[in-house]
């Protein structure tokens, strides 16, 4: 060995000594170290109950279950599409951006780009843990839900152009020749998204059907300021070939399994926006549910849909989604019935709606003016169509108001111990005069129908949806001018709106001036100042443009009744009665339907208590 050789060893002995002697670890550092190894040997077994060692055994079983559990999977149908990590997908148009996952290859996520929430956020309407969308099967004996599983993409993200439209196909295989395919498609305009779901190949492992079966679950978000409200008119609507539209419960969980009828379309359907999917070959039978979470604050309801959905000649299943608005025109003009989305009330009040409220109400809208205008408009051409009804009703109140002197010596007379013989000589007054006592009451009776279509038409306008008008910030929801605790007895009231508040005022108003013209008297008179006080309460969350309507309407009546004033004397009014009294019985009106069973009534009661 030469000395170069000999130097070398010698260092490298050295250094390792060095190294031993100087990082070797301290006295405390080795006693925490065997005290972290003896609590992982407690762990692990490696130590008995009387803390003395054992020895230890390397189970090499884990690994080998685990082995043959992975290739237990990958040889188990779809086995090599049941592991894999989830990407989002982004399609986009000028109305919508959807998100596609490759796990389930459902749409993951909606957002509305031209909408916000109440509190200005982006309006997204589903998206989270809770949502589902796959088909149930059998292979062999196995149950497939392809929810879990994880589809191939065949793009990236793409932005459609107004004028174009594209389409990204999502593929669960089973083998290079046996797949099943989401093949979704968007234009560049509107609120739909094309859905194709075709399977090639799988004819002899899939169950032999004529139908997929469909699992499709959403919890829908907030998108409203008033989630009592928002839930009040969200539930899932469905829409069967016949043409008949149909819910579930709006304000309690419900479930409905239809078999009977082939349904088109199922909606889950909020307040103002909905999800609705269309099967272009039909739905066989359906499970639907709905619930809500009271305790949840951030969504509206969990809603769910089984379908059976009807296959094509080719095996396929196309469809439609309609991510969209509730507004009127925008649902008739996507096709399939979807404006009966929005619900215009009961026969016969959605007619009114339908071919008299909204016609009109659309007609002022293409003015661009703000709502607060449009409904002004809206209620004076209402009392303007109304006003024979008004000055007739009027006309019968004062006749009423002329002949109470006449009546109250009739009352004291007969006095008050024999009702049924005072109506008698009330309606033998009535008669000679030539009145009808019920004149007053049948015009407001005529009315009622629209004012209760209005009651319903007003919550369902979208086109009211964040509009502001003088203090009020959205006419779609109340506008709260005072806010406190929640009162229990109230139903959870927790706020005063201000615009109920001023209907409120204007209704007692008018009641007292109405009881002024009527001559009312006793409970009648009293009665009238409750409702007005049962309405502050029950329309007090209801939309302000309702209350504003209906505050209006109470204005114009004001006015209607001023100028009747002017056109109604009641001297000549009186001097006409006595004129009617004069004339022969043959020469008067005849009496109505109502007069004549009244009296027969009468006359049979009379009889019986002789």
């Amino acid at each position: 060995m030469d000395k170069n050789t000999f130097t070398g060893l010698f260092l490298i002995m050295a250094i390792i000594a060095g190294s031993i002697y100087f990082l070797k670890p301290s006295d405390a550092e080795l006693k925490k170290e065997r005290l972290v190894q003896h609590q992982d040997s407690l762990k692990k077994g490696l130590f008995n109950k009387t803390n003395t060692p054992v020895a230890a055994k390397f189970d090499t079983t884990k690994a080998i279950v685990k082995t043959v559990a992975d290739s237990a999977t990958l040889k188990s149908p779809f086995g090599a599409a049941s592991v894999g990590s989830e990407k989002l997908i982004t399609i986009e148009n000028q109305e919508l951006v959807v998100k596609l996952s490759t796990k389930g290859g459902k749409v993951a996520l909606v957002e509305l780009k031209n909408y916000k929430t109440f509190d200005k956020k982006p309006l997204i309407l589903f998206s989270g843990e809770k949502d589902h969308f796959g088909l149930n099967f059998n292979v062999g004996a196995k149950n497939i839900n392809t929810d879990e599983y994880y589809f191939t993409p065949s793009g990236t993200d793409l932005k459609v152009a107004e004028k174009d439209s594209a389409s990204i196909t999502l593929r669960l295989s089973y083998s290079p020749t046996q797949y099943i395919d989401y093949i979704y498609s968007l234009k560049g305009t509107g609120f739909k998204l094309g859905l194709t779901i075709k399977p090639t190949g799988l004819d002899g492992v899939m169950a032999n059907s004529s139908n997929l079966n469909l699992n499709w679950v959403a919890s829908l978000h907030k998108q409203e300021k008033d989630m009592k409200q928002e839930r009040q008119y969200s539930t899932v609507y469905y829409y069967n070939n016949e043409g008949t539209v149909d819910w579930l419960n709006e304000n309690k969980d419900d479930s409905k399994e239809i078999s009977d009828k082939k349904m088109s379309w199922v909606s889950f359907k909020q307040h103002f926006f909905s999800n609705t999917l269309v099967a272009q070959n039909g739905i066989a039978k359906s499970n639907l549910s709905v619930t809500t979470d009271v305790i949840d604050t951030a969504d509206v309801k969990l809603m769910k849909a089984d379908l059976a959905l009807v296959r094509g000649t080719d095996g396929s299943v196309p469809m439609e989604f309609y991510f969209s608005p509730n507004r009127y025109s925008t649902l008739k003009g996507q096709g399939h019935d979807l404006q009966k989305l929005v619900y215009l009330g009961f026969s016969p009040l959605k007619y009114i709606n339908q071919f008299a409220v909204l016609p009109l109400f659309n007609f002022l809208n293409q003015f661009n003016w703000n709502y607060g205008l449009i409904i002004l408009i809206l209620t004076i051409a209402l009392k303007l169509v109304l006003s024979p009804l008004t000055y007739k009703s009027y006309l019968s109140m004062a006749k009423m108001r002329v002949l109470k002197p006449e009546m109250d010596e009739i009352k004291a007379k007969v006095g008050d111990d024999n009702p049924t013989l005072l109506q008698q000589e009330y309606l033998k007054l009535y008669k000679k005069a030539g009145v009808n006592p019920l004149g007053g009451c049948l015009p407001l009776v005529i009315q009622m129908p629209i004012v209760i279509a209005f009651f319903k038409f007003f919550p369902s306008l979208f086109e009211l949806r964040g509009q502001s008008f003088l203090w009020m910030h959205d006419l779609s929801t109340y506008d709260s001018v005072i806010k406190f605790a929640p009162i229990a007895f109230l139903n959870g009231v927790d706020h005063i709106s201000l615009m109920c508040l001023l209907m409120t005022i204007s209704t007692l108003i008018y009641t007292y001036f109405n009881n002024q013209i009527s001559g009312a008297t006793g409970q009648m008179k009293y009665i009238g100042y409750i409702t007005p006080l049962i309405f502050l309460f029950t329309l007090n969350s209801y939309p302000s443009g309702l209350n504003y309507y209906y505050f209006l309407a109470n204005m114009l009546t004001f006015l209607q009744q001023y100028l009747i004033k002017f056109m109604v004397d009641d001297k000549k009014i009186h001097a006409q009665i006595q004129e009617n009294k004069k004339k022969p019985e043959d020469t008067k009106k005849k009496k109505s339907g109502f007069q004549a069973r009244m009296e027969e009534m009468m006359k049979a009661q009379q009889q019986t208590k002789k």
